[in-house]
Order: C-alpha cells, then structure tokens, then sequence
C-alpha cells in the first residue's frame, strides 16, 4: 500500500517535492491519505462501474468554487486520482458528532444551504429512480440476493414518485452522499468532501439524506432545517425531507449490496443493506409518512 501511494504522488506534479509517510484516512470505497498539506483519494476497485469520475472532478471544483469544499489540486478523470488541499483545524464528522457538537446539525445545514444557493451547475441529474433502476441491472448480473420484500417496496414507491412530482422543487447542485465523514467541522463552519455521487437535485434529498446518515433526532432535524429555511420550513419542503429519508434508504440498500458483490472489505454490506431496506420499510409503515406523502400528492404548487 505505501508503495502504490508513493507511485501515485510520483506522477502529480501537485505532490512534487512530498516526503514523508502518508497518513491514512477514513473511506468506505476508496482509499484516503494525508501527505502532508494535502490529501490524496485513489478509487476503489469496481468503483467506476457507478460512478462518473468526469462528472465528480467538474463538481468537486464547482464545490470548490461555491466556498464549501477544499481547493481541488489534481484530477485526473480517466482514473479518478484526486489531490484536494488539507484543511487544518477540522474534525471529520461521525453519527456521534452530529449528535454531540452543539450546533452541527445547523453547521451542516448551512454549509449545505451555501452549495444550493450558489448557482453553480454540475454536469450530473441525480435520477433516484433511474439509479434504483440502474442498481438493480447491475445487481442481476451478480450472485447477491435483495433483501426480501425489495421489489415490493419499490413498487410501492411509484405512487411516492407521483407525489413528489406534483411539487417539484427546483433543481440545485447537491452533494447528494451526505455521508457524516464527508463533512469537516471546524466548530464554526463545515466543510463539504467527496462529490462522487453529486448532481443537479431536489435540495430536500441532502437535508433527508444527511438526517438518516446522522441518525438525527426528531429536535436535531427541526435544527437542520430551521437553520436551512432561516425559520420554519414550508410544509411541502418538510414533506420532501421525510420522504428522502425512506428514498436514500431504499436506494442505498442496492449500493451496499453491490460493494457485497464487490468484494469490499471496508464493512458488514449484507448487514448494512438489510438494516438499510429495514429502515425503510419501518418508516414507510407509519402513519406520519404516509399523511407526508398525502400532504404532496394534494400539493397544486411548488415550494
């Protein structure tokens, strides 16, 4: 391992003059290093069967460009090598911090709020529907079962589709993997990392996506989006949040189980598929998401 990353930095004039021993980070598909001022991401094996490097290297440096992510380096797209600036002072976020750092959660919101604001415009449509479809092409062709029961809840998820679509929102760049590790807290601002998945979205996915990765409580979210809308949000927009929580897991369910069918070492997939799809279905159940998808479904205009 050290070799290849001391192979890597040779190549990338960025890196010219490092020495030392890199540092690694965290990652569940790639491989993270600190050298130095920098940091240096080398993709993951199988990555580039879902992912869009081309799309991810013109995001990451809109993102930059927005103010809410580090100074992109070095990128090269046909192999997804990324060297981005090092951000001293920082803390790599967890489900714990977000719990535990007074103020994270509207830290996050805000950082969030800053990128969708920004006018910048990734190359990318974040298609969740497409993307559950093109997961499952994928996953057909590997020997790794679907949790059981999958098929029926992404049927049942068409009618949430046609509620979504009688209130769209429009559409904004987003980070779209708000993954707790990809935000860096400096206690007064956070940091946004890791544009993989990033594209041109429903702002309420990140907000929906980031209280499910964050295992926010109930008072954690009314924070995050009190600090996203500057006040109370508008009903359809909660509306949307709680039905991206569901949606992201129903999605990302297919995502472990291909990192499963990888090979990936990084983490339990079978378990962290099932619990995902077991969430969703719990969620989907009670009666508070259903009055949310009924609240859309009768929306007449946007919010």
């Amino acid at each position: 391992m050290q070799d290849d990353v001391a192979r890597v930095a040779a190549g990338i004039s960025a890196l010219a003059g490092w020495q030392g021993t890199p540092q690694r980070l965290g990652g569940l598909t790639n491989r993270v290093y600190r050298l130095g001022d920098a940091i240096l991401r080398i993709p993951g094996e199988g990555t580039s069967e879902y992912i869009d490097r081309g799309n991810e290297a013109v995001a990451a440096r809109a993102a930059a460009a927005a103010k809410v992510s580090p100074e992109v380096l070095h990128m090269d797209a046909a192999s997804g090598v990324m060297v981005t600036r090092f951000i001293d002072g920082t803390v790599t976020m967890t489900p714990e911090a977000f719990r535990q750092r007074p103020g994270a959660p509207a830290r996050a919101a805000l950082a969030l709020r800053q990128l969708h604001l920004s006018g910048q415009v990734f190359p990318a449509r974040f298609e969740l529907f497409a993307m559950i479809d093109d997961y499952l092409a994928l996953l057909s062709t590997r020997d790794v079962a679907l949790p059981e029961g999958y098929h029926g809840v992404v049927a049942e998820a068409v009618a949430i589709r046609a509620a979504l679509d009688r209130a769209p929102a429009p559409l904004v760049p987003c980070h779209c993997d708000p993954l707790c590790e990809n935000f860096l807290d400096t206690g007064q601002r956070m940091w946004i990392v890791d544009w993989e998945y990033s594209g041109m979205n429903d702002p309420m996915w990140d907000l929906g996506d980031l209280a499910v990765e964050a295992g926010l409580s109930p008072e954690h979210e009314e924070q995050l989006l009190a600090a996203y809308f500057d006040g109370p949000p508008p009903p359809e927009a909660r509306a949307r949040m709680i039905i991206y929580k569901a949606m992201c897991d129903l999605l990302w369910t297919l995502w472990g189980l291909i990192q499963l069918a990888n090979g990936n070492p990084a983490d339990d997939f079978r378990a962290y598929a099932d619990g995902r799809f077991a969430r969703c279905r719990a969620l989907m159940a009670t009666e508070g998401f259903r009055a949310q998808v009924a609240l859309l479904a009768g929306a007449t205009r946007q919010s």
